[in-house]
């Protein structure tokens, strides 16, 4: 992987509240002889925070 950005923000629509990802991901392989794989799999884990009141 060459370059992962993640951005993150929340917008409101109406009465709800969504969280937009934003995913900016380059991948490249290079091999003399063979075969390469360049892969932009993701991961992405959401848990909501726990408010202290």
């Amino acid at each position: 992987m060459i370059r992962s950005k993640v951005k993150t923000y929340k917008q409101r629509i109406g009465k709800n509240r969504y969280l937009i990802v934003k995913v900016f991901q380059a991948a490249a392989a290079k091999t003399g002889s063979g075969n390469a794989l360049a892969t932009n799999a993701l991961n992405i884990k959401i848990s909501k925070r726990k408010r202290k009141h």
